[in-house]
């Protein structure tokens, strides 16, 4: 039986993919290379010596995911396909519902014509807002402060109704705090497009030159030091997490909502500091104006992960940092090498 990964040339969809065929599942992926390339993919068969099975396209074409369900034996969707920043989301709404909930809508519309109800959801911790305390909870109250967290909660929403409409849909809701590192064999990593819109690989290009110093945004939040205080986690951390969710989506029907953190929060100037320790590198900076849409302190509770999946992560800021550093210094055009 085979897994669709959508959007798995991705960051994130890529490490998965990794884990995945390591665990000696069928991958097939699903990606319109709007924020990735072809190139991620090959260097996981490479990582793994297993072939990743791609289909160029787009979720939003019906057509085209009616052909792919029809002629694929799928068991299971991991869902990542869609676009991932907060700023750009306040100033694109428009693109980002587009993308993320019409596209997910008719992901699931094809799923449920061709029989497949078990689907893992790429969300996001923004669908918690500005928290009214930390660590974070799954039974905390959902509310969000920028378009891109409202497209995930809409689409969770969706999934809610879904499961609750049908007793044969499995849904785990797997709600992201901040992915970093990347695969410890320097291989595959994140390569955004032009300006960094998370704060690692902003770290680790200006490290390597590319940029001149790191904006830090806001300095006068209310946390021990004044910068933004978020949940980093290690990118194959998350990626296990994939994995443990398809094995519950299998066994219980429903929807349910798992916070993958660490349960650590860790200052914009604390990851400034664990860079230049693990890199050697200097890291100059400059505070700036705070970001639309960003909230002081965010981290996870990630006991339910632990008790219902079996997930815990298990990488620290160090192995993060080292990792970062690694995939930056051996790929500096990124997979354009």
């Amino acid at each position: 039986m085979t897994v669709l990964v959508t959007g798995g040339a991705g960051y994130i969809g890529s490490h998965t993919c990794v884990e995945l065929l390591e665990a000696g599942k069928d991958v097939l992926v699903l990606d319109n290379f709007s924020n990735s390339s072809a190139e991620p993919l090959k260097r996981v068969e490479a990582l793994t010596g297993q072939p990743v099975r791609l289909i160029e396209g787009d979720i939003r074409d019906r057509a085209l995911l009616d052909k792919v369900f029809s002629d694929e034996n799928i068991e299971s969707v991991v869902h990542f396909a869609g676009l991932k920043a907060v700023g750009e989301s306040t100033e694109i709404p428009l693109d980002y519902f587009e993308n993320n909930v019409a596209g997910s809508l008719t992901l699931l519309q094809a799923m449920k014509a061709a029989g497949v109800f078990q689907f893992v959801f790429s969300s996001s911790a923004t669908v918690y807002g500005d928290p009214h305390t930390v660590p974070i909870q799954e039974s905390f109250p959902l509310q969000v402060t920028n378009p891109y967290g409202r497209t995930k909660l809409m689409v969770e929403d969706i999934c809610r109704d879904l499961a609750a409409s049908d007793e044969r849909w499995s849904i785990a809701l797997l709600r992201y705090f901040n992915p970093a590192g990347a695969h410890p064999s320097g291989r595959i990593g994140e390569q955004p497009n032009g300006i960094p819109n998370n704060l690692v690989p902003y770290i680790t290009q200006v490290a390597i030159g590319q940029r001149d110093k790191l904006s830090v945004f806001g300095d006068d939040y209310n946390t021990p030091d004044g910068t933004g205080v978020r949940d980093y986690l290690h990118v194959v951390d998350l990626a296990v997490g994939h994995l443990k969710a398809l094995e519950k989506v299998a066994k219980k029907t429903g929807c349910i909502a798992y916070n993958l953190g660490t349960g650590q929060g860790y200052s914009v100037l604390d990851m400034v500091k664990a860079f230049e320790k693990a890199s050697g590198k200097d890291v100059p900076y400059q505070i700036t104006p705070r970001r639309p849409g960003d909230i002081a302190c965010c981290y996870a509770d990630p006991a339910f992960a632990e008790s219902e999946i079996g997930w815990k992560a298990e990488k620290g800021l160090d192995e993060m940092m080292a990792d970062s550093w690694r995939w930056q210094s051996q790929n500096p055009n990124g997979f354009e090498n």
